[in-house]
């Protein structure tokens, strides 16, 4: 029996309105990936792996990032970043099979979530022992510090659903993540959105940004580039934890 083709694929994997989620689509998936991974996914559908599995392999392959960034020289930070690319091709690939299978379930979710949190984390803290000239110093500290923050930002997230659960409510919408209390406060909110600086943690820009500040350290024969990042990083994930808290308070998600 023959497969899909591509476009039955898409159809179903990749439904309308699926790309233009607000907060659900990252922008590397909509300017490219999903245009490989729909491709990607429909050479799964001629295999029995199944999407939790590509999920597992999602997540060591983050995870593998992490140790690779860790190692001194350009070409360590470029692998990274193309293991990062990994994680994210098969971070859609996991959910477009799941659609067209019908293998959605809650331990998918729940796997998915796991991968980005062990991800973030594992990049984090390998670009804290990267700054390291001996170790452990204070960049390794730093490192591991802003790994500490990008979890803490995702469990206050993750911790909206799980009170509104608790409380006999459904899970909160994309639109009540923008409705504040306080005009001035979803102003603020709106501005400090535009500036992106959030997402230095996320593992998609912290690739790049590293192999960057790799290639800048290959030119002046240091690591002064790394070590700003990382201190970067420290502040934007301290910085963010606190915000992203009071954003959350501030909103109408625990209403």
């Amino acid at each position: 029996m023959s497969g899909p083709s591509v476009a039955e694929l898409r159809a179903v994997a990749q439904p309308d309105g699926h790309l233009a989620r607000v907060n659900g689509e990252h922008w590397a998936g909509v300017l490219y990936m999903r245009a490989i991974s729909i491709r990607v996914t429909w050479l799964f559908t001629k295999t029995s792996v199944t999407p939790n599995q590509l999920t597992w392999i999602m997540t060591l392959a983050g995870i593998a990032s992490g140790f690779v960034v860790a190692l001194p020289g350009l070409w360590a930070a470029l692998g990274a970043a193309l293991l990062i690319q990994v994680y994210l091709l098969l971070d859609c690939s996991d959910g477009e099979l799941a659609r067209w299978t019908g293998k959605t379930s809650l331990t998918g979710v729940y796997l998915d979530r796991i991968g980005a949190y062990f991800t973030e984390a594992a990049l984090l803290v390998g670009l804290g022992w990267r700054a390291s000239a001996t170790l452990p110093d204070w960049y390794t500290v730093m490192g591991v510090a802003a790994a500490l923050g990008a979890i803490l930002i995702k469990a206050e997230t993750d911790l909206v659903d799980v009170a509104r659960a608790k409380g006999g409510l459904p899970s909160a919408s994309e639109a009540s993540g923008g409705q504040f209390r306080s005009g001035l406060l979803g102003l603020g909110r709106r501005i400090l959105g535009a500036t992106k600086f959030h997402r230095i943690v996320q593992p998609i820009e912290l690739s790049l940004l590293v192999l960057v500040a790799a290639v800048i350290d290959l030119i002046t024969g240091d690591l002064v580039a790394t070590r700003v990042l990382t201190v970067a990083c420290l502040v934007a994930a301290a910085l963010q934890t606190v915000l992203h808290l009071v954003s959350i308070l501030a909103s109408r998600r625990l209403a």
